[in-house]
């Protein structure tokens, strides 16, 4: 039996004009100059509003060629509901605006017999925007290529448990056929986030941010989970994707394929001043086969 979730945040995060969001998801493709290649494996990419994120998450969508890849692995944090494991969806197809992606019932199947997941309800699934928001510009990438997902909603993982499901999920990374999407936005800053780390030495409070956030992006870039936990404890950066990127760490480390992930683009919702200012920070990267 078909149990559809529907496109929640279509509306109010995103349009939900079909021909606008293809317009503006072809604008922000194009506008990146990115060529695709069959090396490029996953992507880290932000959740946000599309009118906030929209252009820096296409630095990440724009790599992936579609051609030989049949399901998209799709791994969000869980930002309303608390769990201290992953938990899978129990929809049958992800609706979108342009264009539905069924789920993959053999592979939720797999994992669910593991015994070390959880499944989540509609309702917990609809609410949750994380994954959503990377939905449209994978029904736009795959357009015309059959595709199945796997919706993973990462919860409050400890350090043991994130080690645990990247063992577990490494042997889907050396299937070529496989495409990993991990959801995350970088710093949280401001009152309002109850974050307001400063470093004056970097001079504007914006740039003490960028700073701060390329610290973690260089050290995601070594691949090295370990360190990102050590980066996280000691600066505590209000990445908000840090369990779901800690996770594909994990599965990179115990993978037989070598990839290598690289920051592409890096914005700012607004460029923080004042303490009183409040900014979010997006951040897109592609891993790729390092040959």
């Amino acid at each position: 039996m078909e149990k559809i979730r529907r496109p929640s945040h279509a509306g109010s995060w995103y349009t939900d004009n079909p021909k606008k969001l293809e317009e503006e998801l072809e604008g922000w493709l194009s506008a990146t100059g990115l060529t695709k290649s069959p090396d490029v494996r996953g992507v880290i990419a932000p959740h946000a509003g599309y009118s906030y994120s929209g252009r820096a998450a296409a630095y990440a969508f724009g790599n992936i060629d579609p051609t030989n890849i049949t399901r998209v692995f799709l791994l969000g944090p869980s930002h309303h509901y608390y769990t201290p494991k992953c938990a899978l969806s129990t929809a049958t197809v992800y609706e979108t605006p342009i264009g539905d992606l069924p789920i993959d019932l053999e592979v939720i199947e797999e994992l669910k017999a593991t015994g070390k997941f959880e499944l989540m309800d509609l309702q917990v699934d609809e609410a949750e925007h994380s994954m959503e928001m990377h939905l449209p510009y994978l029904a736009k990438i795959f357009e015309g290529h059959p595709v199945k997902v796997v919706p993973i909603l990462v919860g409050s993982l400890h350090a043991n448990n994130e080690a645990m499901y990247g063992r577990l999920l490494a042997k889907y990374v050396d299937d070529p056929t496989n495409f990993f999407s991990v959801s995350s936005d970088f710093c949280h800053w401001g009152s309002r986030f109850q974050y307001t780390h400063y470093d004056k030495k970097c001079g504007p409070i914006h740039k003490s941010i960028e700073a701060l956030d390329r610290m973690g992006m260089d050290i995601i870039e070594t691949g090295n989970a370990d360190a990102f936990k050590q980066y996280l404890s000691e600066y505590d950066n209000t990445i908000c994707g840090r369990h779901p990127i800690s996770v594909f760490l994990h599965m990179l480390r115990n993978c037989s394929t070598k990839i290598k992930i690289k920051f592409l683009r890096y914005e700012q919702s607004t460029q923080c001043k004042t303490m009183r200012d409040s900014s979010v920070s997006y951040a897109s990267a592609a891993a790729k086969v390092d040959a």
